[in-house]
């Protein structure tokens, strides 16, 4: 099976955040950093990887990001701080 993450970008420190899901990160966050994604994050140019999971599942993955899609801001604000108290852009971690 192929490892898939659960992700959240931002465009700032406690700035918008959107939660996604991909089997391929590195490419994924590319593409958000350079807009070739139309929509939500092109248009608030979410463009900072400030949290990541992996799971050993797409299946996995997607319950997880379905889960984190309801929490309230406040909780997902929290869970990033825990792994990134600074908000670090985490992309140049992962490359």
């Amino acid at each position: 099976m192929e490892e898939s993450y659960v992700y959240i970008m931002s465009n700032k420190p406690k700035g918008t955040l959107y939660v996604g899901v991909t089997s391929r990160l590195i490419q994924r966050v590319y593409q958000h950093r350079t807009s070739q994604i139309r929509g939500f994050t092109k248009r608030y140019n979410l463009t900072q990887l400030v949290y990541y999971e992996v799971h050993q599942s797409l299946y996995e993955a997607i319950s997880r990001e379905k889960r984190l899609k309801k929490w309230n801001r406040a909780w997902k604000i929290r869970l990033i701080e825990k792994n990134n108290p600074d908000w670090e852009d985490l992309y140049e971690n992962i490359v």
